[in-house]
């Protein structure tokens, strides 16, 4: 299997092939931060499974903690932590060309999630914007 994603300009693809280790949403505090969503959905895979076209721009937001975006239009694209993934990388769902594609299955750092995100689902919900 190979997913193909991009960032919002264009600038930056990538492709991963194969299966992640895993698939996400986390709602940890740096990445509520860093993504502006109450929560970001990741895939974990080697390194070498991943083939970036463009250069991402790197930011260290914790000590050994690596975050990749896109430096023109500043999408998140991919998250590195080699203490705890060594040789792998974990990319942002959300930037998947098919956001079906993979799906979270488990998710993460729920204590730091927002109280409201346990509701989530009781919210209204509209195809589009209301009338």
């Amino acid at each position: 299997m190979a997913l193909t994603g991009r960032c919002r300009c264009g600038g930056i693809h990538y492709v991963a092939e194969g299966e992640p280790s895993h698939s996400a949403l986390c709602h940890c505090t740096d990445c509520r931060r860093s993504s502006g969503a109450p929560a970001v959905g990741f895939a974990l895979f080697p390194d070498d499974r991943i083939t970036i076209t463009g250069t991402p721009t790197a930011y260290e937001s914790s000590p050994g903690v690596i975050r990749e975006f896109c430096g023109t239009c500043g999408t998140n694209l991919f998250y590195r932590n080699e203490a705890i993934f060594p040789g792998q990388l974990d990319l942002h769902t959300a930037t998947l060309d098919d956001p079906d594609a993979l799906p979270p299955s488990i998710r993460i750092q729920v204590a730091d999630a927002p109280e409201w995100f346990g509701r989530f689902d009781a919210l209204p919900a509209f195809p589009r914007y209301p009338g």
